[in-house]
């Protein structure tokens, strides 16, 4: 089940960087392909049954993943795996050691979150290339719901009243379980999957479900009935973060390499239509 890991960074409120790794704007002296584990392929790990960013083979980061290995010339080889106790967990089991069950690690892992403080706090790992600028956001039926909008006390309060989901374990669900001092605990539900809370949504169950911007437009799934609303309320500490990707510290040709591939591939606006192709809105971070 996936639970958001990306909330170690969320909660405790980090400064979202916007650079990439220093140096990887660098060209590199051409001969090949750079050097991954195995030759002629790249290995990359994705997080497993996370629609709509990577579930069973499919995807948008897997997408992605495909068109960067293409760009350097390797077959690309995914690797599936369920998020640790957080994400310093998840890089150390994928990308600089392996996991203790055995599995060997990945050339590159995707969907890091490009962050300065994170990123110091894992110094084995260089974490790069920003692709997708993520956002919290709220779907919610227009007909019982205004848009949620200035502060907390304003624009959340008509869920003192309305039923808001959220997923298990998720920023959305620790901000609302917090917020104005916890007035909100008792109309708050709780989901596995932020597609289940838009069921409960779709049924009438809810009058609102709180996530992030891609996931709520994947479930929705272009359906005209329902509003999907960027949040911006001043007390949600961190209401978007960059996506990037993430290699071993002393990879740098590789990191260089990838650096490269995406600046093509988002320079082309091929990354923009592999965002299309699955039916969700890339924002440039």
């Amino acid at each position: 089940m996936w639970t958001e890991r990306r909330r170690l960074l969320l909660g405790a409120g980090a400064l979202l960087a916007q650079a990439a790794l220093p140096g990887a704007a660098r060209a590199i002296a051409a001969g090949g392909p750079p050097e991954t584990q195995q030759p002629g392929a790249l290995r990359i790990a994705v997080y497993a049954d996370f629609p709509p960013y990577s579930y069973k083979g499919k995807g948008v980061d897997v997408a992605l993943g495909k068109a960067l290995a293409d760009k350097l010339g390797l077959r690309a080889e995914f690797v599936e795996f369920q998020p640790g106790e957080d994400m310093s967990d998840d890089l150390r089991n994928m990308v600089w050691r392996g996991h203790y069950l055995g599995t060997r690690p990945a050339d590159v892992m995707l969907h890091v979150p490009v962050d300065a403080r994170f990123a110091a706090q894992n110094d084995k790992v260089a974490i790069f290339g920003p692709y997708h600028l993520e956002t919290m956001a709220v779907a919610r039926d227009p007909a019982r719901l205004p848009p949620v909008a200035g502060s907390a006390a304003a624009g959340l309060e008509v869920f003192t009243r309305e039923l808001i989901g959220a997923e298990v374990d998720s920023h959305a669900s620790d901000f609302l379980m917090q917020v104005l001092n916890g007035r909100l605990r008792g109309n708050v539900r709780h989901f596995r999957t932020p597609a289940l809370a838009v069921e409960a949504l779709e049924r009438g169950e809810i009058a609102a479900v709180l996530g992030t911007h891609t996931e709520l437009q994947a479930a929705l799934a272009g359906s005209g009935r329902y509003a999907l609303d960027r949040l911006a309320l001043p007390e949600l500490r961190v209401a978007q973060w960059p996506l990037g990707m993430a290699v071993k510290a002393e990879a740098t040709p590789l990191a260089e390499a990838l650096g490269r591939a995406l600046g093509e591939l988002q320079r082309s606006g091929a990354v923009a239509r592999l965002f299309a192709e699955q039916g969700l809105s890339l924002t440039a971070p």
